[in-house]
């Protein structure tokens, strides 16, 4: 059985963490989606998968459409979440944004990007 959980121990929220992730993550983007990730490495000390998504409020004005993306980027790492740790490592972690001026239309759309972007990963 596939563990669907998004317990807190996986949320990325301290501000040393977020700040070690954007001064030496690497960028990868895929349509509509960009996630900035870092392995663990020996100078890096991640103990396991951290994950976080943002949404830039010069596309998105209103929080209501802000949090709906977020919720949606969201749900799409908890029920792929397999998918995204055999592309990018069991200890890493991972922040991701939605970099598009428009409104996703489903959720589906999301996850579609959102495997893609897995599987991009795997391949390179």
């Amino acid at each position: 059985m596939t563990n669907f959980r998004y317990p807190r121990a996986e949320k990325l929220k301290k501000n040393s963490e977020i700040s070690l992730l954007f001064e030496k993550g690497k960028w990868r983007t895929n349509g509509n989606l960009r996630i900035i990730i870092l392995k663990n490495k020996p100078t890096t000390p991640v103990e396991s998968t951290k994950f976080a998504v943002s949404v830039s409020k010069k596309y998105f004005k209103k929080a209501v459409h802000r949090n709906r993306i977020k919720r949606l980027l969201r749900e799409c790492y908890r029920l792929n979440k397999d998918l995204f740790k055999e592309a990018f490592g069991d200890k890493t972690m991972a922040m991701m944004f939605w970099a598009a001026p428009e409104m996703p239309e489903k959720f589906q759309d999301v996850e579609a990007q959102f495997i893609k972007l897995c599987q991009a990963q795997k391949k390179s």
